[in-house]
């Protein structure tokens, strides 16, 4: 066990963990920060996706000691009121069926956007490969995207 300090959602946090413990599980079982899901393990789902100094990042595989100072942000960081223009578009497209992909969905769409404020519809799906929806509501993610990059980010 080692004491990790770690910056998340723009405060400084303090665990005792092993270094080798994935971000995730520091997140949802030391922090209470569950917003982040558990999906597959091996980074391949896109449920885990949080930011790391703004990049998506799945934090299913990476263990805590490569955080460092990096900022961390989880859903539950991305705004204070749900206000994020990605969060308003997901709800003006009813995106999320069972809802449980969502979280690693809105953090990868955010991430895209803080990059490319004008992303064409390849970009999107570049973007958003990988993140998968049981649900298959790949059609109204692409578009929330859209919606949202015509907000101010």
């Amino acid at each position: 066990m080692a004491t990790i300090t770690l910056n998340v959602n723009g405060k400084k946090r303090v665990v005792e963990a092993d270094p080798q413990t994935p971000l995730l599980w520091i997140l949802r079982d030391h922090l209470d920060l569950v917003g982040t899901k558990y999906g597959c393990g091996i980074a391949q789902c896109g449920a885990c996706t949080v930011h790391v100094d703004g990049v998506a990042t799945r934090s299913c595989s990476l263990p805590v000691s490569q955080i460092g100072d990096k900022e961390v942000t989880t859903i539950e960081g991305l705004s204070q009121n749900g206000d994020h223009p990605v969060q308003k578009a997901w709800l003006e497209h009813d995106v999320a069926q069972c809802g449980y992909c969502q979280a690693g969905q809105i953090m990868t769409a955010a991430a895209l956007l803080k990059r490319n404020p004008n992303p064409t519809d390849a970009d999107i799906e570049d973007a958003m490969h990988g993140n998968i929806c049981r649900c298959a509501t790949y059609l109204r993610i692409r578009a929330a995207v859209r919606t949202a990059a015509n907000s101010t980010i």
